[in-house]
């Protein structure tokens, strides 16, 4: 069974998040790939301050359209680029709209280890920005080039009579300019209640090391995830999903819904 949980679970690991967990663990088998494309619409008017209470902020709305293409060059490499496109719009005398390119990833995942219900991979990813601008408020943050390096361990596993799975993912992120470097910690439960269902529970948390520039001081936040996979075919999948950033510091307190779609070839 752990052989055949993972090709039917990873479809719902690399239909995108809030954060930029880009997939599960396991590789694709050489030859194989999948096509995902997910619209994320977030909202904000309250912000942690250093102490961690929430209060109110300037509104601040995020709609992103993220395409993610990964494809299996052999059994343990599978290559990844994810385009994105972004509207960002910031209330207020000091806020600033954009509407363009987001960040695009590029890089690979590689099967480091692997038993009949573990699996231990390797990701790096190139995060080139679509806008060097950073005098627009609504572009800071977004302007710099980024390296993502994570190490991913996934264990498929029986919850009862329901195949499941967990995914651990413990990422650097390398930035340049004035953000700070970030260590992030993604989380994901999945669950197949039936054969075309995926309910999926995910936890993502950032933390700044240290300060950065004059607008990026120590930081971390927490989101909560949850969302529905549904398998329409053996290649055609659909997701629904809400999550919060329930806790954090010097960070937007963001709700938001998430739609995607995903073809396996």
């Amino acid at each position: 069974m752990s052989q055949h949980i993972p090709a039917g679970l990873c479809l719902g690991l690399v239909l995108l998040s809030p954060s930029p967990v880009l997939a599960g663990a396991w590789t694709l088998p050489e030859g194989k790939g999948q096509v995902v494309v997910t619209g994320t619409l977030s909202t904000a008017d309250k912000e942690f301050n250093g102490s961690g209470s929430a209060r109110a902020t300037p509104r601040y709305d995020k709609f992103e359209l993220q395409g993610l293409i990964e494809y299996g060059a052999t059994d343990r490499l599978t290559l990844i680029a994810s385009p994105s496109l972004q509207y960002v719009d910031i209330e207020g005398s000091t806020g600033g709209q954009r509407t363009g390119l987001g960040y695009a990833e590029f890089g690979g995942r590689y099967l480091l280890m692997q038993s009949d219900s573990w699996v231990l991979s390797g990701q790096t990813t190139l995060r080139v920005p679509g806008t060097f601008e950073k005098t627009n408020p609504a572009a800071v943050g977004y302007a710099d080039p980024e390296i993502d390096a994570r190490v991913l361990l996934g264990r498929s596993f029986s919850a009862g009579p329901w195949p499941a799975f967990i995914d651990l993912q413990l990422a650097q992120r390398f930035r340049t300019g004035d953000p700070p470097d970030e260590f992030r910690v993604d989380l994901t439960f999945g669950l197949r209640p039936a054969p075309q269902w995926l309910l999926l529970t995910q936890s993502f948390n950032v933390f700044s090391e240290g300060m950065g520039g004059p607008a990026f001081p120590s930081f971390a936040y927490h989101k909560f995830q949850m969302s529905v996979v549904y398998e329409m075919t053996p290649a055609w999948a659909v997701q629904f999903g809400a999550f919060t950033t329930f806790a954090g510091r010097n960070a937007l307190q963001e709700n938001g819904l998430i739609l995607g779609t995903a073809y396996k070839f």
